[in-house]
């Protein structure tokens, strides 16, 4: 009985014993990984730091490029400035190796977009010059132009819901619920969260619209799918649209008249001077820096003033 005894205990304590040693294994087993996954988070995270300081390099070369296209503007000779796609902030600029990483760097003007601001004049009226150039944009894109009265309520300051649009009644029954801006939209996302404006439609139009104070279009550096929205002749006459093309790509336009007495354009060139200019005031720098496989997005919009220096207006992280 006591030999019995003596054997239970012991096989109690070797059970024990790798109860113990099992527990302990798990442990550093345990510990092991939560400290190498901490090394890999860590290492993430000053990847991500790197490639976001690469982004931000990339937007202080765009400034660079902006000021030196306004002292190669002050320099000339000629009394007609124009910004085109010839100047130095609109040449492709490679992807440039830095640091162990890799920079990018693109800049726009606003001016060659629409500005989706001026559908509603400053007395709080929809301003038809503008719905139709908008309604004319869709169609190019191929957008439904029903979306035009959930914009229009969205910019307007009434509460006053337009046929087929939506007011604050409509994004208040949302999850989350929001107010309608019932004002300009201060950046182009506004437009995201207007009522029928799901991804693929922000993504179709986004690149066409602007939110900034650029009243007219730059003739020199639009896009054919603008130009063809600003007249109804631009879009039933797509050869109109390429004389402009290929008269710009020969020799940018000084003066919006250039643009008017082009053969194809003279029957209605009167009309397009009111909607087209060939400066733009507000650019926006897209910088990319890559580290490691971290990936950092930074996007700048300035307003250069005519010494070259640009006043930050939007800045936009991802």
């Amino acid at each position: 009985m006591v030999r019995r005894a003596r054997t239970n205990r012991r096989g109690v304590a070797l059970l024990v014993v790798l109860l113990g040693l099992a527990l302990m294994t798990l442990i550093v087993v345990d510990f092991a990984s939560e400290s190498g996954l901490g090394f890999v988070s860590a290492a993430n995270q000053s990847n991500e730091v790197r490639a976001y300081y690469l982004a931000r390099s990339a937007i202080g070369v765009g400034l660079a490029l902006l000021a030196q296209s306004a002292r190669i503007q002050a320099m000339s000779q000629s009394q007609q400035i124009a910004d085109t796609l010839q100047d130095v902030w609109a040449v492709p600029f490679p992807p440039l190796a830095l640091d162990g990483g890799q920079v990018s760097l693109g800049i726009v003007d606003e001016a060659r977009k629409v500005n989706i601001n001026l559908l509603i004049t400053n007395d709080g009226k929809v301003n038809p010059q503008q719905e139709q150039i908008l309604e004319r944009l869709l169609t190019i894109l191929n957008v439904n132009p029903q979306i035009i009265p959930a914009i229009v309520d969205w910019l307007d300051p009434d509460s006053i819901e337009s046929p087929g649009g939506a007011e604050s009644d409509y994004y208040l029954g949302l999850k989350p619920p929001y107010q309608a801006r019932n004002g300009p939209m201060p950046t182009i996302g506004d437009l995201r969260m207007i009522k029928g404006v799901d991804d693929v439609v922000f993504n179709r139009i986004g690149p066409f619209l602007t939110v900034m104070p650029e009243t007219q279009v730059n003739a020199n550096t639009a896009p054919p799918e603008v130009l063809a929205a600003l007249d109804p002749e631009l879009m039933e006459d797509d050869k109109a649209v390429k004389e402009i093309l290929a008269a710009r790509a020969i020799r940018p336009f000084t003066a919006v008249t250039d643009v008017a007495n082009l053969p194809d354009i003279s029957s209605f060139g009167t009309r397009l001077t009111q909607v087209l200019t060939v400066r733009s005031q507000f650019f926006t720098i897209t910088g990319m820096g890559t580290f490691a496989g971290a990936r950092k997005i930074v996007s700048a919009t300035y307003h250069r003033e005519q010494t070259g220096v640009g006043t930050l207006t939007v800045w936009h992280e991802d």
